[in-house]
C-alpha cells in the first residue's frame, strides 16, 4: 500500500474515533457549533455596522465586502477542520507526545493533523458559502459552468496557504520548547484577510500579499467572481501561492523532526 493511501485509511478511522466520541458527549459537539457559529456572524454583523456609517469602503459595497467574508469563512472552516495545531507546543513537545508520534510509520505531520480533526469547523463553511450564494444573487454576478471547479480550487489553494503559514510556526517549537505567542498573533493578523486589501496602506497591502499571504485566503481568490474588481492573475495566484507556502511548511516542519532529540534530551 502506497503511503498516501495509508494515510487515508488512518484518516478514515480518526473520523470514525471522532465520531464515537461525539456521539457520547454530544452537547459538546453542539456547543463548539453554535460557538463557532456565534463568533462568525458576529464578525458579519460588524460588517453590517460599519455600512451603516459610510456607502462604501474605498471602492467596495457592502455586498461585495460581504461576498469576501463569504468565502474566508469557506476557506477558514475547511482549514479549522484538518489543521488544528494550536496546542501543539504543548502537547507534543513540551509534554512529550511527539515521542510517541515518531514510533509510528505513517508521516508525522499527518498524524499531529489527524489526531486534531475538528469536523465542526465545516458547519462555518457551510454558512460561508450561504453567505457568499446571497451576495452573489445581490450583486447579480453571472454564474458559469465552471465557476464551481474554481471556486474548489481556490480555496484549496487557501487552504494550503493557512496550512504552510501554521505548520511553519508549529515547527518553531522544535528549535525552541518555550511559548512564543507567535499563533496568537498570527491569527489576530489573518483577520485582515477577510476584508478587500485594496482599502489598506500600501505597505500592509504588501505585508498581506507577499510576506503573510491571507490576500489570497480571502479577497484576491473572491475578486475573480466580483466583475467589478476582477483580477484574473491575482486569483490564479492563489493556488500557486499556497503550494510555495505549503511546500515551506513541510520543508521546516521535516527539518525540525530531524533536529528533535526527545522529551527527555
Amino acid at each position: 500500500m502506497s503511503r498516501l493511501g495509508y494515510t487515508f485509511g488512518l484518516f478514515k478511522e480518526y473520523i470514525a474515533n471522532y465520531a464515537k466520541v461525539k456521539l457520547t458527549y454530544r452537547a459538546d459537539f453542539w456547543v463548539e457549533v453554535v460557538s463557532d457559529l456565534l463568533f462568525s456572524l458576529t464578525n458579519l454583523l460588524f460588517i453590517f455596522i460599519v455600512f451603516q456609517h459610510t456607502p462604501t469602503l474605498g471602492d467596495w459595497s457592502e455586498s461585495e465586502v460581504v461576498f469576501v467574508y463569504g468565502y474566508f469563512m469557506i476557506a477558514q472552516g475547511v482549514f479549522g477542520a484538518f489543521t488544528n495545531l494550536w496546542n501543539f507546543g504543548d502537547r507534543y513537545i513540551i509534554k512529550g507526545e511527539m515521542d510517541r508520534v515518531l514510533t509510528r510509520p505513517a508521516h508525522s505531520l499527518a498524524q499531529v493533523m489527524l489526531e486534531n480533526v475538528d469536523p465542526p469547523s465545516l458547519v462555518s463553511s457551510l454558512v460561508g458559502l450561504a453567505i457568499m450564494g446571497t451576495a452573489w444573487g445581490k450583486l447579480g454576478l453571472a454564474f458559469d459552468w465552471y465557476d464551481p471547479f474554481v471556486l474548489v480550487v481556490m480555496v484549496l489553494g487557501s487552504v494550503l496557504i493557512y496550512t504552510g503559514i501554521y505548520v511553519t510556526l508549529a515547527a518553531i517549537s522544535f528549535y525552541s520548547d518555550a511559548p512564543t505567542g507567535i499563533i496568537p498573533l498570527m491569527y489576530n493578523i489573518q483577520s485582515y484577510g477577510r476584508y478587500p486589501v485594496q482599502i489598506y496602506n500600501r505597505g500592509i497591502r504588501f505585508l498581506l500579499t507577499w510576506v503573510l499571504p491571507f490576500a489570497f485566503v480571502g479577497v484576491y481568490p473572491a475578486m475573480f467572481f466580483l466583475e467589478a474588481h476582477r483580477s484574473v492573475f491575482m486569483a490564479w495566484m492563489t493556488p500557486v501561492v499556497g503550494l510555495i507556502a505549503a511546500g515551506i511548511g513541510l520543508a521546516v516542519w521535516n527539518r525540525g523532526v530531524k533536529r528533535y532529540r526527545g522529551a527527555g534530551s
